[in-house]
């Protein structure tokens, strides 16, 4: 599905949220028709004997048994509406596994939209099937599994009910294949990959099907137009299933060398490493790691800083994203006054790699409660020796479609100062609201406690939304971080504020038109310390958000901001913006064009005030796809900062290329090159996966960097890495 908590739509790369634009809304709300309840769909299960092969056919007898689907309606544009092809899924179920084969016919085969060949690759404008499973039924947790029409799988885990993690991997096998009449789908999740309560014997389940060119999504349960655990059909009837022992065990290998240029040090290293996992309950699962290797993540994506603040990035390891769902709180997302940030762990504060001597997780579910406890031995951040470091997550079910919970934390991770956490939260969801409307909040609390911090060391917030797919929406949060807040395995970048946030839109879906949705919107945000002075103010106003029905994107937003600096800011180097108040305006255009053409891109550029200067920004992204097999990226980034104290301009510029012999062998290419570090990283990774769970792995990173400031780029660092997974299950 590959889409966030408000359900985006291919192509968008925006929520089509919160307008604001009131004349027009009030002209355009008689237009607006109530949606008609998604009605609750059921399907028994069929249980069998002998296990149809997945070979995308469907040519096995035994489908013939198995119930047919067929109803599914069109969520994207017209949420249910006929949809424009036929669609028929199947499901059974063995001992061992559940098994799905649909077949979506299509009026023009040849269009098919397949341009993604390499796992784990994404493309918004695909054809594609997923699979929603929701195995508690308790409409809280569940997993996706998508598989496109040349095979390519891609699995995700719902986290805060409404959003997914794409970086989760999981063992399963899904096989397609393309003929005159569309495309067809075997898939067989094993029962080993998931977990549930057997128990319980009514599991939730819903279907999505994609149809890249015209921007349609089809689906068998929707509410709003999206499709999550909360808004699912039924799989009812399954028992006596069997996860054999429920012991998975990875052992790995890794060889590699490298080689520092600025100290001349050269080291060559062979190093086991293993991963097990073992199933306590159907429901809970323990995992050991011991001489950790994370090496074939994929590297960051540079970003440019030009605030004061920390920037966030994604945690992509796999030990950690085992079950992360879990250790989400308070719906704080991705947002400062996060208490747990795996990414604290393993990694010092410029993101080189600490070593992890090993770690112990346990996570699952246990009747209406989820459970996350996780252990860590790594290389201090600081000096010598180990730090431990502890996490422990509780929550609960309530009222059908929230929870309660409590997150406490132990240990920091790059000093030797004691540091812990303790916090409550409750998460609210209803999407069972008259309309199809929903509502979405949460309030939460934290108190950290750390060695030479005495000062108040609380963080509590609360947050209330309307989410929308057409008509109103709103969105409000407040918190406040209290001055010695300090979660040293989460992440702030602000301490000792009040922050604010009220959203307020309306969104337009023009009946029989090229225009897909038309939108405008209004945020205000504001950050100021709790004594009341101001930090930060930013009000912005989507005049306008188009989208047409291939995907086609459009914005022009407004912006008017104010900062207060109490201290000088070295905005680069030799550059430093003195102590006082700055409200500056700018505006920005954004252009986007639909993923399934073989050529696509995005566009945007940036003017106007900047603290007491200017900024005109620009840039773009570019990819070509000629066949499935190659996938092209350039991406380009600049901004041109002219300021009383000094001039400068950034540079960030990337470049891709993958290249997939087949959709089991592939090479990726990532090039990097940034102004403001002068430097050049090359990552490139050579992986044949035969099979989920089983990989070879070749990485080779170089570094580059131009000291001097003469264009001459000279070598700083250079790695090599051999690395073979295996995973046994039993």
């Amino acid at each position: 599905m590959r889409r966030g908590a408000w359900g985006f739509e291919p192509g968008s790369g925006k929520r089509c949220r919160r307008p604001a634009a009131l004349a027009l809304c009030l002209a355009l709300s008689g237009a607006v028709a109530a949606d008609p309840p998604a009605a609750e769909k059921t399907v028994a299960a069929v249980r069998i004997a002998s296990p149809p092969t997945i070979d995308g056919r469907l040519d096995d007898a035994v489908w013939q048994r198995a119930p047919l689907i067929d109803n599914l309606h069109m969520v994207v544009p017209d949420e249910y509406a006929p949809p424009s092809e036929r669609s028929e899924i199947r499901v059974l179920y063995g001992p061992d596994a559940l098994y799905f084969a649909a077949r979506f016919f299509d009026s023009e085969p040849a269009l098919v939209s397949a341009n993604v060949m390499r796992q784990g690759d994404l493309s918004w404008g695909e054809d594609g099937f997923s699979i929603i499973l929701d195995p508690m039924n308790r409409g809280q947790s569940g997993y996706i599994f998508d598989i496109n029409p040349n095979g390519v799988r891609s699995e995700a885990l719902f986290t805060n009910v409404t959003e997914q993690n794409w970086h989760w991997q999981a063992i399963w096998r899904g096989m397609a294949r393309r003929d005159d009449q569309g495309w067809t789908a075997e898939v067989e999740i094993p029962f080993k990959t998931l977990s549930f309560d057997p128990a319980n014997h009514t599991w939730g389940l819903n279907f999505t099907r994609w149809l890249g060119r015209r921007n349609q999504r089809f689906g068998w349960v929707s509410h709003n137009r999206q499709q999550n655990p909360a808004n699912s059909g039924q799989l009812t009837g399954i028992s006596g299933i069997d996860q054999g022992a429920g012991l998975d065990v990875v052992p790995g290998l890794r060889l590699g060398k490298t080689r520092d240029f600025a100290t001349g040090m050269a080291d060559d290293y062979a190093e086991p490493s293993l991963d097990v996992f073992y199933k306590i309950t159907p429901a809970l699962t323990g995992a050991l790691t011991l001489n950790t290797d994370f090496s074939g993540t994929t590297a960051d994506t540079r970003q440019i800083n030009l605030t004061r603040f920390d920037l966030f990035f994604p945690e992509q390891r796999q030990f950690f994203l085992q079950d992360a769902d879990i250790f989400e709180f308070g719906r704080i997302g991705n947002d400062s006054g996060k208490p747990f940030f795996s990414r604290r762990i393993g990694l010092d504060d410029e993101g080189a790699g600490l070593d992890i001597d090993g770690g112990l997780k346990v996570t699952g579910r246990a009747g209406r409660f989820a459970i996350g406890v996780l252990g860590i031995r790594q290389q201090a951040g600081q000096g010598s020796g180990s730090s431990d470091l502890f996490v422990t997550r509780l929550s609960a079910n309530v009222l059908g479609e929230s929870s309660l919970g409590l997150i406490a934390t132990g240990g920091n991770p790059l000093s030797a100062a004691d540091n812990s956490l303790y916090g409550l939260d409750f998460r609210y969801l209803n999407t069972r609201l008259s309309e199809n409307r929903s509502v979405i909040g949460a309030a939460w609390y934290q108190q950290s406690d750390t060695d030479g911090r005495d000062g108040d060391s609380a963080a509590f917030g609360l947050s209330l939304g309307l989410p929308a797919r057409r008509g109103w929406q709103a969105d409000l949060s407040l918190k406040e971080v209290q001055a010695d807040y300090f979660p040293a395995l989460g992440f702030v970048n602000r301490t000792g504020i009040r922050e604010g946030d009220l959203k307020l839109g309306y969104s337009w879906r023009p009946s029989g038109h090229w225009l897909r949705s038309v939108a405008s919107s209004v945020e205000g945000w504001r950050v100021q310390a709790i004594d009341g002075a101001l930090q930060s103010q930013q009000l912005t106003i989507k005049l306008l958000e188009l989208e047409n029905q291939t995907a086609d994107y459009f914005a022009l937003d407004l912006r008017r901001q104010r900062e207060r600096l109490d201290a000088p800011f070295e905005i680069s180097a030799g550059v430093i913006i003195p102590v006082g108040d700055y409200s500056f305006d700018s505006y920005c255009v954004n252009a986007t064009t639909g993923q399934h053409r073989d050529l696509s891109g995005k566009l945007f550029a940036c003017d106007g005030d900047f603290y007491d200067g200017m900024r005109t920004s620009a840039g773009g992204e570019l990819t070509w796809r000629p066949s499935a097999h190659f996938r092209f990226d350039g991406a380009l980034e600049w901004n041109d900062i002219r300021l009383p104290y000094g001039n400068f301009t950034t540079r960030l510029a990337s470049l891709r290329a993958d290249i997939a012999m087949t959709s089991t062998w592939y090479w990726e290419n990532f090039i990097q090159y940034d102004n403001v570090s002068e430097s050049i990283g090359v990552n490139s990774i050579v992986r044949w996966l035969p099979e989920a769970g089983r990989e070879i792995v070749l990485v080779a990173n170089h570094q580059l960097q131009d000291v001097d400031g003469d264009n001459r780029f000279r070598s700083r660092y250079r790695e090599l890495t051999f690395k073979i997974a295996y995973t046994l299950r039993f």
